[in-house]
């Protein structure tokens, strides 16, 4: 099977795109990161819960997948890509997220 990398993107230019209203975000972590900080505009589907709420994505929009330094939001890539998903990965995660951050759960 021949796998198609997954598209990356900077912090930077995921700000500049959601600025723009080019994609949308899906935070994977587990609730007690989500709580501690997470992109304002991000869905939140923890990563465990992936394989019963991937419908919850629109296949229509171009989405970055964020976890707390990539590798999480890099495993739920490959499955969403396999889905037949256009994802794309946030590099460095929200260690390296310097726009702005919501607290709670909200």
């Amino acid at each position: 099977m021949n796998e198609m990398p997954i598209q990356e993107l900077e912090p930077s230019e995921v700000q500049e795109k959601l600025a723009l209203g080019e994609i949308t975000i899906i935070d994977v972590r587990e609730d007690e990161e989500w709580e501690a900080g997470h992109i304002a505009e991000a869905k939140h589907i923890p990563l465990g819960t992936l394989p019963e709420r991937y419908k919850e994505i629109d296949l229509d929009q171009n989405t970055v997948i964020v976890c707390r330094s990539g590798g999480r939001s890099g495993r739920a890539c490959e499955y969403l890509a396999e889905l037949g998903y256009e994802v794309i990965n946030m590099t460095g995660g929200m260690l390296n997220w310097q726009g702005d951050v919501q607290y709670g759960k909200e």
